[in-house]
């Protein structure tokens, strides 16, 4: 469906009819959706990328891409421009030289990326998995401080809270506390724009960790090693290739994040009780 400007939102509502099986009749209701449209990523007008993703926070996103697809440092971002056209979105990232001579060197996409892919269109085997500089070694958190952290992601997920379609990451603070948070319909492009975010907001990872709602699986561990997270929580299960690549990066991996505990796979020294 085309948009406009002026349609470039990331909640629509939309009427429905529903039935309970504890109701005779069905009734009429209105329903808020996340929304999600073709995101078209370009350098230097030149095209790079098509994702599908929420239609909100697009410079965060794009800032995001750049940084964890390793196309560019954000010393080498310049500008990032948003317009909306009738196919889509389009968002266009002005490099400086040296920004331009990385991104020669980056990995090809040929195709558009699903809310649910992180390597959709990577051409080659060994482009998709990549080795992993190690992240760094000094932070320490409580098990105290995960909670709080899980506790308060809860209530800050405002269009997830609205849709219970969307994902979202959090950037928290070594006392537990949220500094950002993201959502989107992709849990990839909820933490690029996690790291897009705070990367524009001038926010250091190595004394945060990261939190995302979503399954761990092994790009989620590259995007937060390359962000600069030490520590990555996630809420849903983790891949053993997850496991493996944090072990690679020497990252903390704890998943299955529950209100009534955790599971720490990867360098439990860094959480303490």
């Amino acid at each position: 469906m085309a948009i406009s400007a002026t349609e470039l939102r990331a909640v629509e509502s939309r009427a429905a009819s529903q039935w309970r099986r504890s109701e005779g009749e069905a009734s009429q209701i209105r329903r808020d959706l996340a929304d999600e449209a073709a995101v078209g990523l370009a350098y230097d007008g030149r095209p790079h990328a098509v994702l599908m993703a929420t239609p909100a926070d697009l410079e965060d996103l794009a800032v995001g891409f750049t940084l964890s697809e390793r196309i560019a440092r954000a010393n080498q971002i310049e500008a990032v421009s948003v317009e909306a056209r009738p196919e889509g979105v389009l968002i266009d990232v002005t490099l400086s030289a040296e920004g331009r001579k990385s991104r020669a060197r980056a990995r090809v996409r040929t195709m558009e990326g699903r809310s649910s892919c992180g390597l959709c269109g990577v051409q080659r085997l060994s482009a998709a998995i990549r080795p992993l500089d190690p992240v760094a070694a000094g932070l320490v958190v409580s098990r105290d401080a995960v909670h709080a952290a899980l506790t308060a992601l809860d209530g800050a997920q405002s269009l997830g809270r609205i849709t219970r379609a969307t994902h979202a990451a959090a950037w928290a603070k070594a006392d537990g506390g949220l500094a950002l948070v993201r959502e989107d319909v992709g849990r990839h492009n909820a933490l690029d724009k996690l790291i897009g975010a705070g990367v524009r907001s001038g926010l250091d990872a190595a004394p945060a960790f990261a939190l995302v709602t979503s399954r761990c699986s092994y790009e989620m561990v590259e995007k937060a090693a390359i962000a600069g997270f030490s520590i990555l929580v996630a809420i849903s299960a983790p891949t053993a290739l997850a496991i493996r690549k944090a072990e690679e990066a020497g990252m903390t991996l704890i998943a299955l994040a529950r209100a009534d505990g955790c599971t720490v796979f990867t360098h439990p020294e860094r959480i303490v009780p």
